[in-house]
């Protein structure tokens, strides 16, 4: 009986180190705790993906402007044009999006991007500027969660993707936009 309990004591003591999660484990949301995100996971296809040739920005109204859902501390209120919107054979959803000042006045600001749901990433192609579309040159793709695009993220979750796709159409967008669901991903 002696000889058996440190045998068991060991046995269990081996079984629980087995079961933690090593250093660069990203499937552990322990790395919270470290105070930075694990950096995302890619795979073949991702290395072999290449967007599209970017189309020139669409012309926009803002009387057409469906609000994209903020929270309550946003100074500013955002809206997309839907005839702005487009899923490109790249997997990237383009779109038009406003950006006004919630107590009115100033100018119209207005933004070209893309989301890449796959990825989780947004790229800005062109500001709207002095009644023209300016192209922002070397674009590059950053993460959606990055404090400068909340308006991103937001849009991401409520009406563009769907877990790490795009919606299956522009149509389906829009009524995503119109009565946001959130949805599990």
């Amino acid at each position: 009986m002696r000889h058996v309990r440190p045998a068991l004591v060991l046995a269990l003591a081996g079984a629980l180190s087995a079961c933690g999660s090593t250093r660069g484990d990203t499937d552990n949301p322990d790395w919270a705790q470290a105070g930075t995100p694990p950096p995302p996971k890619t795979t073949a296809m991702a290395d072999e993906w290449k967007e599209a040739e970017v189309p020139p920005p669409p012309a926009f109204s803002e009387a057409r402007l469906i609000p994209i859902a903020m929270p309550s501390y946003s100074t500013l209120k955002f809206g997309v044009d839907p005839a702005t919107l487009s899923i490109t054979g790249d997997g990237v959803v383009r779109y038009v999006v406003v950006a006004n000042s919630k107590t009115g006045g100033g100018g119209t600001n207005a933004f070209y991007e893309g989301i890449r749901c796959a990825s989780e990433e947004v790229k800005q192609y062109a500001r709207y500027s002095q009644g023209a579309w300016q192209p922002i040159a070397a674009s590059e793709w950053k993460r959606i969660d990055d404090r400068n695009s909340r308006y991103a993220k937001e849009l991401s979750l409520q009406a563009v993707c769907r877990g790490h796709a795009p919606r299956t159409s522009v149509r389906e967008m829009v009524q995503q936009m119109k009565n946001p669901l959130r949805e599990s991903p």
